[in-house]
């Protein structure tokens, strides 16, 4: 954080200094009590303080409030800042700090890619500018404080995800990023249990519409079909398309599987580049183009980004390849599963194992309140669509992805499980050198994350 005296601060939101020094520097921020980790942090709360001896060891603390303490009631070594409303104190400081950096800032989105586009944006901008950026996938609504007070006097560039657990939680990202940038990687079905419907979900990934400066870029995936729903008619920014379709300002062609990731060519107005980006999938050309649509918009020339992403390193549990057991080649893709992410898992497991014994494990997807049952039957059609030799599912919603697929003539092995238990000594039965095995869940699945750890037999493969 920019240091800021309490004096300075005490003026910003228009408050009353009315205990301690005025001349101490504020260092953090805050506006939960268990937010405070450090002295010399400003916390914003309209909730009282009983438990005053556990906060000596932070001091000197900056208390802005409108609580109603009584006389002698806060500790004389807690500065005190009385104000009419501590939220509207706390957003008037927001705001303040926003406004001091005249920088370009990305905001990202998308059911699919974030991460991943993040930190491609984050690898590019990294090789001549101080990036500050989301910490791996950690994109709360309550890290949003954190992450802009990272941002300092000496940072060129910042990139920021946006995720939506409710509607508003893109609008309230805004709020504090204020982005010039920013990007939908893509819209499938997610996070159900609060957004209710699809049509919900998408108004409120569309929210990234509204918070982007208006003199600012908006880069959408105009081969997404849910994306195509996001209403466009307000933004008077500049919009850039990516994708395939000959109408995208960074279109991709010539797609292919190289070695250790993907080769496409991208076009860009009249000029052709060939881009070469480590981690496998069509799904990563995409993350690729917003990646460097966006770069592009900062300054960065297309040769420039495509010699950087070449360096990226690919993420932990995100279509890793490893040898398994049995000496069988394990693609794993622990990190979360929809059915965005689910599809293109498939692809990918079906173009690497062209010629071999492919096998899916896969686990539940979570996010979805009522809306479970038919999301699984989705990924069921899914399966059943694309095809693999053997289908695995862990866990009772899992079995109905398994059913389905088997309901619409999905006509191979399917083996469902309520845990993993006999998992791990079906694939040992069934698993050899000619087979490859994807395992598909996310963080949070301890049962999927074990058996992952469980099927490596060395680190994974070499990605140069």
């Amino acid at each position: 954080m920019k240091p800021l005296s309490v004096k300075n601060l005490t003026a910003i939101i228009a408050g009353k200094a009315v205990q301690g020094s005025d001349e101490v520097l504020i260092q953090y921020g805050a506006y939960r009590l268990k937010q405070v980790k450090k002295p010399n942090t400003a916390l914003f709360t309209n909730k009282r303080i009983v438990n005053w001896k556990s906060l000596e060891p932070l001091s000197p603390l900056i208390l802005v409030t409108d609580w109603p303490y009584s006389q002698n009631e806060i500790p004389k070594h807690v500065i005190v800042i009385i104000v009419a409303d501590a939220d509207e104190a706390y957003w008037k400081f927001v705001h303040y700090y926003r406004s001091q950096f005249n920088i370009p800032i990305v905001a990202i989105t998308g059911t699919s890619g974030k991460t991943t586009t993040k930190e491609m944006i984050k690898h590019i901008l990294s090789a001549d500018k101080k990036v500050m950026a989301t910490t791996l996938s950690s994109n709360s609504r309550t890290a949003s404080l954190q992450y802009l007070l990272g941002i300092e006097d000496d940072t060129e560039a910042a990139v920021f995800e946006t995720a939506v657990g409710s509607p508003g939680d893109v609008s309230n990202a805004g709020k504090y990023f204020k982005p010039t940038i920013g990007i939908i990687t893509n819209i499938g079905a997610h996070h159900l249990n609060y957004c209710k419907t699809l049509e919900g979900y998408i108004e409120a990934k569309g929210e990234m519409v509204d918070i982007v400066h208006p003199t600012g870029s908006l880069i959408l995936n105009a081969d997404d079909v849910n994306t195509k729903q996001v209403d466009l008619s307000k933004f008077r920014g500049h919009i850039m398309k990516i994708g395939k379709d000959a109408s995208c300002d960074f279109r991709a062609s010539h797609i292919r599987y190289g070695q250790n990731g993907m080769q496409f060519t991208i076009h860009h107005k009249t000029t052709n580049h060939e881009i070469v980006v480590p981690g496998f999938g069509e799904h990563q050309v995409y993350n690729a183009l917003a990646a460097i649509a966006a770069v592009f918009e900062m300054g960065v020339s297309i040769p420039a980004a495509a010699k950087q992403l070449r360096t990226y390193r690919q993420l932990n549990k995100q279509l890793q390849l490893f040898e398994g057991i049995n000496h069988s080649i394990l693609l794993d893709d622990t990190w979360s599963i929809t059915t965005t992410s689910l599809e293109a898992a498939l692809k990918v497991l079906n173009s690497l194992g062209d010629g071999k014994k492919k096998v899916a494990v896969i686990g539940t997807i979570t996010d979805l309140g009522s809306w479970g049952y038919t999301i699984h039957e989705q990924a069921g059609e899914l399966i059943h669509r694309i095809g693999v030799d053997v289908l695995i599912t862990i866990g009772e919603h899992a079995r109905i992805m398994a059913d389905h697929a088997v309901k619409l003539g999905f006509n191979a092995p399917v083996y469902s499980f309520k845990s993993n238990t006999l998992v791990y000594q079906l694939l040992d039965d069934i698993v050899d050198e000619n087979t490859i095995v994807l395992i598909k869940g996310d963080m949070y699945s301890k049962q999927i994350f074990d058996l992952a750890a469980e099927l490596k037999i060395k680190p994974s493969l070499p990605s140069e």
